[in-house]
């Protein structure tokens, strides 16, 4: 049965195409179908008064000529053309060539178009037209009944046409249901997909966002620490040749610490068919033990950096302390690239309550990014880092001169996907 079912489906589905495609050649076959199968038989036997229908039935309908037979049987079923484009148009047509044939007393086995006109009113016209065409159908099989009743029961006949007419209507609408259901199935897939796309548009744009503050943070920072030491170093070889050296260390420590970090970021974007035994070796994130590190690194660049601590800083949670380390970074990295060595610079990062508070405090000029209508990619990456703990940076010269960067993260906040 599986293979059947499947192969009719693909089958319907092939029709349905070439339905939507050539719709005229379905209409066409269903008026040939209906003439051949109800309007020939008619002409060949002079109707169903004639032919081997019962004496009473002969007796009681009107016989009509070849001619206005056949005229009245193009009426019924021409009109079945554009019952689906035009269908009130088609049932108004067919129903009065029907009253009209009725009304002479005559009977057709063509009259199933009728039937066929109401049932595509029913799946393809407006619904708020259908109350019209039930009583226009009501009225017009009274009429059948009434012209019918020398050779069959009134109450008979009424039951036989109006259980048809329902029939012809009833399949109509359940065949609009399955459809209008189908159809609402397939947009909501439809719908479902777009989102599953956007989804993963969305989802690739903030890892893009992601890792472009890693790499901007890293790469920032530590190449601004190995331009001060490699200048101050080219500084120094002549008049101390110890304080050169000691920066050309310094200088391949920062960059074999920033090598490490790249690996890092860029490890978690390899490919996975690479496979495990390629995957580089990860270290941890960085937190706020690290901070005292860093503090060391632009000291030795230059910076005199005092820090402290207030409140259970180590007790955060990994991404609220990754978020301070990149945030004291960017800090360092501006007041260094703006300020230059030899300035002092005051570091907290204190813990109140529901909130933490990083602030960086520098006696630096007031010239860092920010002060005009631009801002740079630094503060952009660290407000961008603080929304994500409902927090909020601020970067602005300071009272008596200098600058001051402050972030506030809110410990109680979710962090969405960073």
């Amino acid at each position: 049965m599986g293979p059947l079912v499947a192969r009719l489906g693909r089958g319907g589905q092939r029709l349905r195409h070439a339905d939507r495609a050539h719709p005229w050649v379905l209409d066409t076959a269903v008026v040939v179908l209906v003439f051949l199968m109800f309007c020939l038989p008619d002409l060949m036997h002079g109707g169903t008064g004639d032919g081997d229908a019962p004496r009473r039935f002969r007796l009681a309908f009107t016989r009509l000529p070849p001619v206005a037979m056949l005229a009245l049987q193009l009426g019924l079923v021409l009109p079945l053309l554009w019952r689906r484009r035009r269908p009130m148009v088609a049932f108004a047509t067919i129903t009065a060539v029907f009253v009209l044939q009725w009304s002479l007393g005559a009977a057709l086995r063509a009259d199933i178009a009728l039937f066929i006109a109401l049932y595509s009113l029913a799946l393809h016209g407006p619904l708020r037209q259908l109350p019209w065409a039930c009583a226009v159908m009501a009225a017009g099989m009274g009429l059948v009944a009434l012209r019918a009743s020398d050779a069959v029961s009134v109450w008979d006949a009424l039951f036989f046409l109006l259980s048809t007419a329902t029939a012809a209507l009833a399949l109509g609408l359940v065949v609009r249901i399955r459809r209008a259901q189908l159809a609402g199935l397939r947009d909501r897939a439809a719908r479902l997909e777009i989102e599953r796309d956007q989804r993963s548009r969305l989802a690739a744009a903030t890892e893009r966002a992601r890792v472009a503050r890693e790499m901007h943070d890293i790469v920032g920072h530590n190449l601004s620490v190995m331009i001060t030491l490699a200048d101050a170093g080219a500084y120094a070889t002549d008049t101390s040749p110890e304080r050169g050296l000691e920066a050309l260390q310094l200088i391949g420590d920062t960059g074999r610490t920033a090598l490490g970090e790249l690996r890092r970021v860029l490890g978690v974007l390899r490919d996975a068919a690479d496979g495990p035994a390629r995957a580089p070796e990860l270290s941890p994130q960085p937190g706020v033990a690290d901070v005292e590190a860093l503090c060391d690194g632009v000291r030795g660049a230059g910076l005199e950096v005092v820090y402290r601590t207030a409140g259970e800083v180590d007790a955060l949670d990994s991404g609220v302390q990754l978020t301070v380390y990149r945030i004291v970074q960017e800090a360092l990295t501006n007041t260094l690239k703006h300020a230059g060595a030899g300035t002092r610079v005051n570091l907290s990062v204190v813990v109140e309550d529901a909130r933490l508070v990083i602030r960086v405090r520098d006696n630096g000029p007031a010239g860092h990014p920010g002060t005009g209508n631009e801002e740079g990619h630094g503060l952009v990456g660290m407000r961008e880092r603080a929304a994500l703990y409902g927090g909020t940076v601020s970067a602005e010269p300071a009272a008596g001169g200098g600058w001051t960067v402050e972030a506030t993260l809110e410990l109680t906040h979710r962090a969405g996907t960073r």
